[in-house]
């Protein structure tokens, strides 16, 4: 089955776009001394859960493409659990972190939902 989806028009991708830039905006709070690890680890985690879906888009199949949601899911848990740290640490802005964890879990079930009827696509 060849997969043809725009990637800007999907709404998983553009509140991944969004919630890169809330993590962005978010680790400009964090303190100087974590740049070059949670900070840095924020960021890229934040940027791969776009930037798999936008990479399955031109995938051939919908198994290729399903398999680069998980990617983009499990992105999405490794940047919840950065912000675990962050609050156990008691770092940055609260209320961004508050936002960013709903935004975060509001993406899983969209992008787990999506990536099920994909995968469901495919056996009907």
């Amino acid at each position: 089955m060849q997969m043809n989806h725009n990637f800007r028009e999907l709404k998983i991708w553009q509140k991944g776009i969004d919630l890169v830039d809330g993590c962005y905006d978010y680790t400009s709070t964090l303190p100087k001394d974590e740049k070059y690890n949670l900070v840095s680890q924020i960021n890229r985690c934040s940027c791969s859960v776009p930037t798999n879906i936008a990479e399955g888009c031109g995938k051939r199949t919908s198994n290729h493409f399903a398999e680069y949601l998980s990617t983009s899911l499990g992105s999405c848990f490794e940047l919840e659990m950065h912000l675990v740290i962050c609050e156990r640490r008691n770092f940055g802005n609260p209320e961004l972190r508050n936002e960013l964890s709903l935004k975060i879990i509001e993406l899983k079930n969209m992008i787990f939902n999506f990536r099920e009827k994909i995968v469901e696509s495919k056996k009907s």
